[in-house]
C-alpha cells in the first residue's frame, strides 16, 4: 500500500511532476489501482444558486462585478428551484450536488437561512451536498454541518507566491482560515486549483505542496483548466495542454493517494481519449451537466456514453459514510 504522507518537500513533488510522462502516469495509475474501487468515478453536478455581481477581483472569473462579461446577475434561487435542479441531476447520474454563490463571504442573513434550507432539502434526497459560498466563519460552517452539508469547496487557485497576481481582494491566509473553519465543523474539504492562469510549474508544485501537507488531505481535490472568458483579465490565456492536466492529476494522485481527484473545468475541450488519460492517471470524479457555474460543460448523456466505453462505473453517494456518522466516529476515536 502507498503510505499517506503530510511531510512532502517541494523538491520531492517537483521530481514527481517532471518524471518522464509514461513513468509518471504508470506510477499514478498503480497507486490508483491499489484502491479496489479504482474504476469508480463520482459524478457531481454544479449549479449557480446566485450568479454575478461579486465584489472580488479574481482575474479568471466572469462573475466579478468589475468585469464586463456576458454573465447576467441573478438573485439567490428559490429552494424549490434548487430541488428541481437536484432531481434532474440525480436522474442524470449525479450523486453529489454542488451549490455555488458569487459571494465574497457568507453573511448571517436571510439569504444564508435560505441556503441552509437548500442544504437540508438536497440532503433529504440522499445526495451529498457541497457548497462554495466564499469565506466562512466557524459558526457558519457549523450551521451548514448541522443542516447536513457533506463538503465545502474553497479552492486555493494557485500558489501563495502567485496568488496576489490573480486576486487582491482577499489573502491566501483568508482561504486557509476558511478551510480550517470547515475542518473544525467536521465537514469534508474540497480544495484544489486552476492551471493555465499564467503560473509557473513551480507555482503548481507549490499549490500541491500546500494541499498535500495539510494535517488532513482534502477529501476532494479539483484540478481545473482555465476556461478564458472575454472581458476578464485572463481572456487571452492559451488553452492548457492536455499533458499538463494529466501531470497535475497524476502528481496529485501520488501525493494525496486517498483523495478524490476531480477532473473539473476545461473538460469540454478534451476528447474522450484525453479524458481517458486523466482517469488512468488517477482522476475519479467529474462535474457533469451542461454548465459549470457560468462556463460550458459536457452533457450527462455524453458522459454516460464515455463511461460505458471506458468501463467506468458511477460512485454512490456517501461511500465513506454520512457526515454525522463520520463525525461521531471521529469523536469516539478521540475520546478513547
Amino acid at each position: 500500500m502507498h503510505t499517506t504522507r503530510h511531510d512532502w518537500t517541494k523538491a520531492e513533488i517537483a521530481d514527481i511532476y517532471h518524471r518522464p510522462f509514461l513513468d509518471l502516469v504508470y506510477e499514478a495509475a498503480s497507486i490508483h489501482r491499489a484502491n479496489k474501487d479504482y474504476n469508480e468515478v463520482q459524478i457531481s453536478s454544479l449549479i449557480s444558486i446566485k450568479t454575478g455581481g461579486c465584489a472580488e477581483d479574481c482575474a479568471y472569473c466572469p462573475q466579478a462585478a468589475r468585469y464586463n462579461t456576458d454573465v447576467n446577475v441573478h438573485a439567490l434561487m428559490k429552494v424549490s428551484e434548487v430541488v428541481s435542479a437536484a432531481v434532474r441531476a440525480k436522474e442524470g447520474g449525479a450523486s453529489r450536488l454542488c451549490m455555488g454563490a458569487a459571494w465574497r463571504e457568507v453573511r448571517d442573513n436571510r439569504d444564508f437561512d435560505r441556503v441552509i434550507e437548500m442544504v437540508r432539502a438536497v440532503n433529504d434526497m440522499d445526495m451529498e451536498v457541497c457548497c462554495t459560498l466564499g469565506m466562512l466563519t466557524e459558526s457558519q460552517a457549523q450551521r451548514l454541518a448541522d443542516a447536513g452539508l457533506y463538503a465545502y469547496n474553497h479552492n486555493l487557485d494557485t500558489s501563495e507566491d502567485d496568488y496576489k497576481r490573480i486576486i487582491s481582494t482577499r489573502t491566501y491566509d483568508d482561504r486557509l482560515n476558511t478551510i480550517k473553519n470547515v475542518r473544525k465543523a467536521k465537514l469534508t474539504v474540497c480544495s484544489g486549483g486552476i492551471i493555465g492562469l499564467g503560473e509557473t510549474v513551480e507555482d503548481r508544485v507549490s499549490m500541491l505542496h500546500t494541499l498535500a501537507n495539510m494535517p488532513k488531505h482534502p477529501e476532494s481535490v479539483p484540478v481545473n483548466a482555465l476556461v478564458p472568458v472575454k472581458g476578464t483579465p485572463l481572456e487571452d490565456q492559451p488553452r492548457v495542454p492536455i499533458w499538463d492536466m494529466v501531470r497535475m492529476i497524476a502528481t496529485a494522485r501520488i501525493v494525496m493517494p486517498n483523495s478524490v481527484v476531480r477532473l473539473s473545468a476545461g473538460r469540454t475541450e478534451m476528447s474522450t481519449l484525453e479524458q481517458a488519460f486523466c482517469f488512468m492517471a488517477g482522476a475519479n470524479s467529474i462535474f457533469a451537466g451542461d454548465k459549470l457555474l457560468t462556463t460550458p460543460n459536457p452533457a450527462f448523456v455524453d458522459d454516460m456514453a464515455m463511461f460505458e466505453l471506458l468501463g467506468l462505473k458511477t460512485r454512490e453517494a456517501f461511500k465513506n459514510g454520512r457526515p454525522a456518522a463520520v463525525r461521531r466516529e471521529e469523536e469516539a476515536l478521540l475520546s478513547e
